[in-house]
């Protein structure tokens, strides 16, 4: 992680909420800029992209799922955290298919969500790299760790923060297949509450930014029974 003050965009229709995270998460060290919707929070976008972006699932007008969603769909990678207002398990997964890295049910304290915040930035880390190379190629796919960037053939591919890491944890292990709990420790880290479902979820994902055949993939391969492999392609 680099020593530049990292930045956090808070989006919450809660002005008190909102507050209280400025401040705290301002004490533990972040640059932290706040939003009370999509249309600040776009603006805010536009302004300075953050490091991570907070975002609340129920908000009027456009909620936190749609935002997520719409900024996915327009090639946003940086990472957000979704707040939920209940641990409701298919919120849960509603926001990891809508491109979230992580969830927070409400209520929480303050210091739960700074340790997320931590866990997802230190995954961004490059010092995690695979050894000390920086470029791995697989089959059609070069994947620059450092950078966190995947081209195929060439031609730059938009992944996720997400997706990206799920990658990442396959292709350090090209050939041998990994379990789902191996790759929610490996690519999210232990603590996370990451389910198989929505693993399954994000593998869909990262298949589709891949351009990988879903009904018959060449490269993330499912191995029944065990969990998914990433090939190079050229087995049967």
């Amino acid at each position: 992680m680099s020593k530049k003050q990292l930045s956090i965009l808070v989006v919450d229709d809660d002005q008190e909420l909102r507050a209280l995270l400025q401040r705290f998460l301002g004490e533990h060290g972040f640059q932290v800029r706040t939003a009370e919707n999509g249309v600040m929070l776009d603006k805010a976008l536009e302004r300075e992209p953050p490091d991570l972006i907070v975002l609340d699932l129920m908000m009027p007008g456009e909620g936190g799922l749609s935002i997520c969603r719409r900024l996915r769909a327009a090639g946003e990678t940086v990472p957000v955290i979704m707040l939920t207002a209940k641990g409701d398990p298919v919120d849960r997964i509603l926001g990891l298919e809508m491109g979230a890295d992580d969830y927070l049910a409400k209520p929480f304290t303050p210091r739960e969500l700074v340790a997320r915040i931590a866990a997802v930035l230190r995954r961004l880390d490059p010092d995690r790299a695979m050894g000390r190379d920086e470029l791995v190629e697989i089959g059609p796919f070069s994947i620059n760790f450092s950078a966190m960037s995947v081209a195929r053939g060439g031609q730059a591919l938009t992944l996720s923060y997400r997706e990206f890491a799920l990658l990442a944890a396959l292709a350090r292990s090209p050939g041998r297949p990994l379990s789902r709990a191996q790759l929610i420790d490996r690519a999210m880290g232990r603590d996370a509450e990451v389910t198989d479902r929505a693993i399954d979820v994000q593998i869909g994902r990262l298949r589709k930014a891949l351009g990988d055949d879903p009904q018959s993939p060449r490269y993330v391969r499912t191995v029944w029974g065990t969990g998914y492999v990433l090939a190079n392609g050229s087995e049967p």
